[in-house]
């Protein structure tokens, strides 16, 4: 089968397309043939070689962790699944792939496609991991850095939905956007606690920072200490006092089936760039410069 696989660590130049074996499903797991491979952040820096040392990584691997598909295969034990449901949901041999095995998935609804599909699993299981970790609920105020990317989309729509207001900082490109999602849209950059306490003179009750890029000493200015902040892109983190949210992950079939059946309702959106799964370097060099909005996916065929 056709993959994207790196043997070493570097720039998205290590990444090559080649063929290896379609791999094998053990107890519990099935095998899907792939339709999209989701394209994450942490995907680059895996492949870089920056997290070797929080997630090790056998060479040669194939990169990539979520996927939507067509089950193709099942593993001993599997009951509730069958050869040719439509599936999205965790991979758990990399998902840049033509064929790749999971354990965890949920049923894709007929009225969601592949694309959109994919962008569910990561952005929502973190998404609503952070959100309860920081304990927002109604009438609050929660503060997002880089709001505009897969996780952001997802995020200001899930905590809008408890009640809370959502403060979202973007780009310029990304405002518009941010404040069709339910957020109230500032930018980031130089004055950006000026701006927020402008826009909530009672104070923001809890910080979720998903850009990594400094945000974070704002973040303890704002709430006048390190309690309720929390980030994902930041790994400076613990040298401040703040809470890296770096799992474990909660991998929940239930609860992603019924983010895909809001999804395919339009109850909630997401945005998708597409590349062909030959151009996953391309993809990779995009994700790896930042400012992306919304969800990044490889399709195959």
């Amino acid at each position: 089968m056709k993959a994207i696989l790196f043997d070493r660590f570097g720039g998205t130049e290590v990444l090559r397309e080649t063929d290896i074996e379609v791999p094998q499903p053990g107890p519990g797991q099935i095998r899907v043939r792939v339709k999209a491979a989701g394209l994450n952040a942490l995907d680059g820096k895996i492949r870089s070689g920056a997290l070797e040392a929080v997630f090790p990584t056998p060479l040669p691997s194939v990169p990539g962790h979520e996927l939507a598909g067509v089950v193709d295969a099942l593993g001993e034990g599997v009951r509730d699944i069958q050869v040719g449901d439509e599936v999205l949901g965790w991979s758990d041999t990399g998902s840049y792939a033509e064929y790749a095995l999971a354990t965890t998935v949920a049923p894709k609804p007929a009225g969601l496609d592949w694309q959109h599909a994919v962008a569910l699993p990561v952005a929502g299981e973190t998404s609503e991991r952070v959100l309860n970790l920081l304990g927002v609920t109604a009438g609050e105020t929660v503060l997002m850095h880089g709001a505009a990317g897969a996780v952001g989309t997802l995020a200001v729509q899930l905590a809008t939905a408890r009640g809370a207001r959502v403060i979202g900082t973007a780009g310029p490109a990304n405002q518009d956007y941010l404040a069709a999602l339910g957020a109230t849209a500032t930018v980031y950059g130089e004055g950006l606690v000026e701006r927020v306490r402008a826009l909530a003179p009672d104070g923001v009750d809890a910080v979720f920072d998903l850009a990594g890029k400094g945000a974070l000493e704002d973040s303890i200015a704002l709430r006048g200490g390190t309690e309720r902040i929390v980030t994902i892109a930041d790994f400076r983190a613990h040298q401040l006092g703040i809470a890296f949210a770096n799992g474990p992950q909660e991998r929940s079939a239930a609860r992603l089936a019924a983010l895909a059946q809001d999804a395919a309702t339009g109850k909630i959106v997401t945005t998708v760039t597409a590349y062909p799964l030959d151009q996953a370097a391309t993809a990779q060099q995009v994700s790896d410069a930042g400012h992306v909005r919304g969800k990044l996916v490889l399709t195959l065929d």
